[in-house]
């Protein structure tokens, strides 16, 4: 008989709900990808469902005993992890009636599905009765997760993607950032201004395309025997570490949108393959968090595929591909790849200007879930926001401005500030593989990018959640988040 009755449930519970999870992943993703458009209501219905009876699997009341039971057991220290991400989950799960979290499940089904076509025709009218609904639940929401966490109403929200991460902290950084982050940008603009940059020319065919983002994608890693790439409307990662979807999207006068969507997918997507096997199923075999994530996609991205080794090593790839044109010669190649300009859409932004956008968002969506803004609010407060940071005007356009992401349209409030989290970590994480590699830019350049993978495994990827997210940034790193190390890698890469 087990020592560890209570601790031996509750794991068998973690299991059971990793495997409803699974399914539940794999049918969003055929939703975004495969599922034909008649299908939409009864896929919103059938995930509503199965979010439901994952619910009541995590809200049961002998869970609460169990968790009891556990604390007065002998377990080791990753057994202790363990309880810690249960408790956390329990708090969180049931702060949230069934009633609302099917609600919430529904109307956010619909209005991202729905939105795709909204976003297509422009037509904010259409799309905004959806959003006025999941605005509207996702409050509620915010204000039970806030009663159970003694956080405010958005870092109840934040918390979700984000364990421990709070507004203030958010503000404080992004508020620094701001002070120094538009003067960069137009440093670099004036030393790029100088420079002459051929520009690839299309069309680019299809085929070939795939076939490139599919070599890119196996030689940074990816696992195709436990996963696949398709093609959706906004790039995206799902599933589960056995069976990991990505997604990417083409166009055919521009190549450089597949191919880099894929390389940063392939990192979200390679800490999920690099999960510990042994703790599959198991709360510490779970991925950290949103900006952790993040952190994996953008050292992949940008870290890694923007350094000049690496994007030498691609130019002949193109030429082999598209053909040979004077935009692929390697130096070309390295500035075309490289260069910094304020546009509308934030997955095509470069590093320099892409905190912009996140900042406008984070702004946005704290004051909506605060009720200091409304659902027909949105297009002005973007508006005068994208002018302000980036110098940009999109009034009347919706495609391209406020409709542009699926995350609101989703309930996803809170996810933003993960993305530039992330950038920040990531670069303190190659800060941290330059000072055990110090040749690290020779070997990327010379093919090997074994250091950056190997660095990344032994320090995220095998962590899981293991440890809080300060914990595991402190170990992996040394040193707590430092966002000075971003602002050093872009001077370095961008005016050195």
């Amino acid at each position: 008989m087990s020592n560890t009755p209570a601790y031996d449930a509750l794991m068998a519970r973690s299991r059971s709900l990793h495997r409803l999870n699974h399914l539940a992943q794999i049918a969003s993703v055929d939703r975004e990808t495969l599922m034909p458009p008649g299908g939409a209501e009864a896929r919103a219905l059938a995930l509503a469902e199965l979010e439901q009876l994952m619910h009541a699997r995590s809200t049961d009341l002998v869970i609460a005993d169990q968790l009891k039971a556990a604390e007065q057991e002998t377990l080791d220290d990753e057994a202790r992890a363990d309880l810690r991400e249960m408790q956390r989950g329990y708090l969180l799960a049931t702060a949230l009636p069934a009633e609302l979290v099917e609600a919430k499940g529904l109307a956010a089904s619909r209005c991202e599905y729905e939105w795709r076509a909204q976003r297509q025709a422009n037509d904010w009218a259409a799309y905004l009765p959806n959003f006025r609904e999941v605005l509207r639940l996702s409050r509620e929401e915010a204000a039970r997760l806030s009663d159970a966490l003694g956080v405010s109403p958005y870092d109840a929200l934040l918390d979700g993607f984000e364990p421990g991460m709070r507004s203030a902290e958010v503000a404080r950084v992004f508020g620094a950032m701001r002070a120094w982050l538009p003067a960069l940008i137009a440093r670099i603009r004036e030393k790029q201004a100088s420079e002459t940059v051929i520009e690839p020319v299309g069309p680019f065919a299809l085929d070939a395309q795939r076939a490139l983002v599919r070599e890119i994608a196996e030689t940074l890693g990816f696992d195709f025997e436990r996963g696949r790439l398709d093609e959706s409307t906004h790039p995206f990662s799902g599933g589960v570490p056995e069976d990991v979807r990505m997604t990417t999207r083409f166009r055919e006068h521009d190549f450089s949108v597949a191919l880099f969507s894929t390389i940063h997918e392939t990192g979200h997507s390679r800490y999920e393959q690099g999960s510990p096997r042994a703790w599959l199923g198991r709360p510490i075999g779970s991925w950290r968090s949103m900006g952790i994530h993040e952190s994996q996609s953008l050292a992949f991205e940008m870290q890694l595929a923007r350094s000049r080794g690496f994007l030498e090593r691609l130019a002949p790839r193109l030429v082999h591909y598209f053909g040979a044109q004077p935009a692929f010669e390697p130096e070309n190649w390295l500035r075309a790849a490289t260069r910094v300009v304020a546009g509308k859409i934030r997955v095509d932004a470069d590093e320099a200007t892409y905190p912009c956008h996140v900042m406008l968002r984070f702004d946005i969506e704290h004051a909506l879930v605060a009720g200091e803004m409304q659902a027909e609010d949105v297009p002005a407060a973007w508006d005068e926001g994208m002018c302000d940071l980036l110098g940009l005007d999109t009034r009347g356009d919706y495609r391209d401005g406020c409709m542009q992401d699926p995350h609101w349209a989703g309930g996803a409030f809170g996810y933003f500030p993960c993305y530039t989290l992330g950038a920040l970590y990531a670069a303190q994480w190659f800060a941290a593989i330059r000072r055990t590699t110090p040749d690290l830019d020779a070997r990327i350049a010379a093919g090997d990018d074994a250091p950056v993978f190997d660095w990344l495994s032994a320090n995220i990827w095998s962590q899981a959640s293991r440890w809080t997210t300060p914990e595991l940034v402190q170990r992996a790193s040394g040193e707590a988040l430092n966002p000075e190390h971003f602002r050093r890698h872009l001077e370095t890469r961008y005016l050195s």
